[in-house]
């Protein structure tokens, strides 16, 4: 109460005293003030649009999702799952604000190598190829560049292959490997814990280490504070 007459009543009308009128600015600051008091408290959300190569997506995802969420409530994570070739074709068309995915040449300026993923054949411990019989393989749909690493390799040791399984992500390939049907080229941070890499004992050739890399164009504060925090998760799993 400020003990003052603000408004003046009649019976056709109701206006503001003087007193009100000399009040008035102040009031509309103390609305201001107030409205942005309780602001302080609003989470503004913000959309932060990524997408990761299948074959880096692992275990380490709930925690990197749980520390996101941790570090920014307000934001609101768009995630796209695809081959590293489709995802950068995204992101090079503005469709992301962030890619993560196997470095396919070395001609981008504007990636940030998170780390070195290690593959190897994978497989069920039990699994067995018999003397002359192809190798076989559980592989991603082409055009695919796991793929193509893994049976250049193969076609240059002369070793002789055959697909029994075309998955359409790790957790297919995975559930394949599991079973027994196959042997593939997964990386091993990624691959089920119920199989191990079977290359040294197969004779099979080593495969190559891939870098996996962060492509990011953020645009403000908010977003680049979310994308350390998304590369530094993904750095400490590998």
């Amino acid at each position: 109460r400020l003990g003052r007459r603000l408004l003046e009543r009649t019976p056709r009308l109701v206006r503001l005293s003087a007193e009100g009128n000399a009040f008035l600015p102040a009031a509309r600051h103390l609305v201001a003030a107030h409205q942005s008091a309780v602001g302080a408290f609003a989470v503004e959300h913000r959309r932060l649009t990524v997408g990761i190569s299948y074959h880096i997506i692992g275990s380490e995802m709930p925690a990197l999702l749980k520390r996101m969420h941790a570090s920014d409530p307000g934001l609101v994570i768009g995630l796209h799952i695809d081959t590293s070739r489709s995802i950068l074709e995204a992101f090079d068309n503005g469709e992301l604000d962030a890619a993560i995915v196997l470095r396919q040449d070395t001609r981008r300026r504007d990636a940030e190598v998170l780390f070195d993923e290690q593959f190897g054949w994978m497989a069920a411990p039990d699994f067995n190829r018999l003397p002359g019989e192809p190798l076989r393989l559980a592989t991603q749909a082409e055009p695919c560049s796991v793929r193509a690493t893994a049976v250049d390799a193969l076609d240059r040791a002369g070793i002789p292959w055959t697909e029994v399984f075309v998955g359409g992500g790790v957790a297919t390939i995975g559930a394949a490997l599991s079973a027994g049907l196959a042997v593939a080229a997964l990386a091993r941070r990624v691959a089920p814990p119920d199989t191990i890499d079977l290359g040294p004992r197969l004779g099979l050739p080593p495969l190559p280490s891939r870098e996996v890399i962060l492509c990011s164009k953020p645009s403000d504060a908010r977003a680049r504070r979310a994308l350390r925090t998304l590369g530094a998760t993904f750095a400490a799993a590998a």
